[in-house]
This record gives C-alpha cells, sequence and structure tokens, in this order.
C-alpha cells in the first residue's frame, strides 16, 4: 500500500506554481536544491521502508530539513517539484501554500503531516505548522479547529471562495484511513482577525434536501479500500461533485462495503455555504461519462494526463 500512496502524492502534486517567480540570490537556490535532495532521500524512506521505526525517523528528519529549507529567503517561490511524496499546492491567489504528506506504522494507523506557508513582502518565512490530532477528536463533522488541532488529509485541490468580503478557501482531501476504507474530504479554511487558520464551520448545508440535516462543519465520503470513489471540483459547472455510495453487500452500516452506484451529488457554494444536491443528473451514467474534471482509477493508480484523482 505504501508504493501505491507514493504514486498517489506524486498525482495530487500541483501545477499551480507561480511562474515567473525566481529566487533573487543564486546562492538560495542552490541551498535549496540541496535540501530537496535531502528530502527526496528522506521522503522516499517514509513511503518505502519496511520498518515502521525508520519511517518515523525519516519523518522526523524530513521535517527538521524542511523547516530548514523554508526559512531561506524567498522560498515561498521555489516549487519542490523533486518532492513527490509531498503534496504541495498554492491557494489561487498564491496567498499561501500548503504542504501535507503522511507517516505509516501500519495500514491501519496513518499520521499526516503538514504546514502552510504564507507569502511575505520581504520572503521571510510565516508558517503554520499542522498538527495531526484525528484520533483526539470525535465529532468531526461539527468541530472547528486550527493549525494545532488538525484534522489531517492529503489535500489535492484548494477552491477560493468569497462572502461578505472574507476569502474561504475550501480544500479536497484525501484519507487513507485503514486497511479496509478509504475516505476523501472536504473542508473550508480561513483566516481569523489575527490572521491565523481557521478548519471547519457550518459551511455544508442540508436545508434543501428531502429530509433536511443540521449543517455541518466538514464532510467526507467513507468506501471500500480502491473503491475508486470521486470527488472533484467541476470548474464549468463550479460545484464539488462526488459519488453517490452504496453498500454493495446491503450493509449500509459497514462503510468499508460502500461503492459508487453511477449517481452522482454535488455541493454548490451560494450565501456563503456549500448547499448540497442530492442528485446532479436526472439520469444514471454509465461509469466513465460523468463530467469528471481529472479521473483516475485507484487501485492502479495511475493518473491520467492533467495528474489527479
Amino acid at each position: 500500500m505504501r508504493k501505491y500512496l507514493f504514486l498517489l502524492i506524486a498525482a495530487l502534486v500541483s501545477k499551480e506554481n507561480i511562474q515567473g517567480q525566481m529566487l533573487a540570490d543564486s546562492r538560495d537556490r542552490e541551498l535549496l536544491m540541496q535540501k530537496q535532495d535531502s528530502l527526496v532521500q528522506y521522503g522516499r524512506l517514509i513511503q518505502e521502508s519496511s520498518d515502521p521505526a525508520a519511517r518515523f525517523r525519516a519523518d522526523s528528519f524530513f521535517t527538521r530539513i524542511l523547516v530548514r529549507a523554508l526559512k531561506t529567503k524567498n522560498s515561498f517561490y521555489f516549487p519542490f517539484d523533486s518532492l513527490a511524496t509531498t503534496s504541495r499546492i498554492y491557494a489561487p491567489d498564491s496567498l499561501f501554500r500548503l504542504f501535507t504528506w503522511q507517516v505509516s506504522r501500519d495500514e491501519n494507523l496513518h499520521r499526516r503531516h503538514g504546514a502552510i506557508q504564507m507569502k511575505t513582502d520581504d520572503g521571510s518565512l510565516k508558517i503554520f505548522p499542522l498538527i495531526d490530532r484525528s484520533f483526539l477528536i470525535n465529532n468531526q463533522k461539527d468541530t472547528v479547529t486550527n493549525h494545532e488541532w488538525w484534522i489531517g488529509a492529503i489535500y489535492y485541490k484548494i477552491i477560493l471562495n468569497t462572502y461578505n468580503n472574507h476569502k474561504y478557501y475550501t480544500l479536497l482531501g484525501y484519507d487513507e484511513n485503514s486497511i479496509r476504507s478509504t475516505k476523501k474530504r472536504i473542508e473550508v479554511l480561513h483566516f481569523n482577525e489575527n490572521g491565523l487558520p481557521v478548519f471547519g464551520g457550518n459551511f455544508f448545508s442540508f436545508a434543501k434536501d428531502t429530509v433536511p440535516q443540521k449543517d455541518q462543519s466538514r464532510f467526507w465520503i467513507e468506501y471500500k479500500k480502491n473503491g475508486n470513489g470521486r470527488m472533484l471540483y467541476d470548474e464549468d459547472m463550479q460545484m464539488i461533485m462526488y459519488d453517490h455510495l452504496i453498500s454493495e453487500t446491503n450493509e449500509p452500516q459497514k462503510k468499508f462495503t460502500y461503492v459508487p452506484d453511477g449517481d452522482y451529488e454535488a455541493f454548490k457554494w451560494i450565501n456563503g455555504k456549500w448547499q448540497h444536491i442530492d442528485k446532479v443528473f436526472t439520469l444514471q451514467l454509465q461509469d466513465g461519462q460523468a463530467p469528471v474534471e481529472k479521473p483516475m482509477i485507484e487501485n492502479k493508480l495511475k493518473p491520467n494526463k492533467k495528474g489527479s484523482l
């Protein structure tokens, strides 16, 4: 599974690097290239080592080297494009970028790590480390958190919306979860009046459903391992679309039995909330016919030309 995750994260690497920006000092660029080489080595150990202790040691070295690298002036503009084991995506307005990666003890215990690097006028480092405390947060659907109480995920998409002159960044993320099931998650990140990151809030509305439910802070789907559950943002429709799931064994209480049935649900940003749409199409589509932006088959983990999932 670790070798598959390696390929998956490579598929998630953002193509949204800031164009035309160069480090002013060639010595800084050379230093960052050297740091990147070290990060690549430790990143591979995190994913490929057969020894859990070695993976966690490699993760410790990786984190320290990354922080030292980011302290280099104007490191925000260095893409780290050789770092295939780590997802790196810029916000659409280039206010910040997100680093996220994963270290696993086994196929049932995973810890995500990450950081928000802010763009600064003078090129100095402003960073918010993301501390995965998923295992301590019981009611994840309704909990508002910060960077020190983060519900970890490997992020592969950032969507920018505004409401009442405030910016909201919606994150799509992948969670390997367990040996039996996988999750994909949506949550909203914004920055409060003190410039601190806030994850969650009552942004997901089900008020127009046949059976209305209360608003949620975040939303996810959980499905059978390698079940190819899709979650993506359709630019043309301006909706987050995801597979409608059913239990293939008629055991709805067992999420690890869930698979897509060909229908699609969605969320659309309306008046500062993601409004749930319980059926996107009136006719059921065959697999592969939906207007998916960047399809892939998880059990093969081979991205298409656009390189996402």
